[in-house]
């Protein structure tokens, strides 16, 4: 009986320490998720202020800002992809695929 309640509580402790990781905390703005959102969001706005609205570099710098501003991004008009980052670990890439289909992301 003593090893089933045990049992119990240390479940119900490994299901609070999972679900309340996967939260943004105080002192944790960002969990995992979202710094990986948080670079897709600035290729996709990125390419697209640049392929398909066609506007300079430094509207769509502005325009694809966020706050606080940890992503940074690069841009290959060669290739008309542009590759964003957020910190060391998380990156996405959004191509320009034409004038029907727009930017999509890789």
């Amino acid at each position: 009986m003593k090893t089933a309640k045990f049992s119990l509580a240390a479940a119900a402790l490994l299901l609070a320490l999972a679900l309340g990781c996967g939260s943004s905390r105080p002192g944790y703005p960002y969990s995992w998720n979202d710094l990986r959102l948080i670079s897709s969001y600035t290729a996709k706005t990125a390419c697209s202020c640049l392929f398909v609205m066609e506007f300079d570099e430094a509207a769509c710098r502005a325009y694809a800002k966020q706050e606080p501003p940890i992503a940074t991004w690069t841009v290959d008009r060669n290739a008309k992809t542009v590759d964003a980052s957020t910190g060391l670990m998380w990156g996405a890439r959004a191509r320009y695929m034409g004038p029907k289909f727009g930017c999509t992301l890789e």
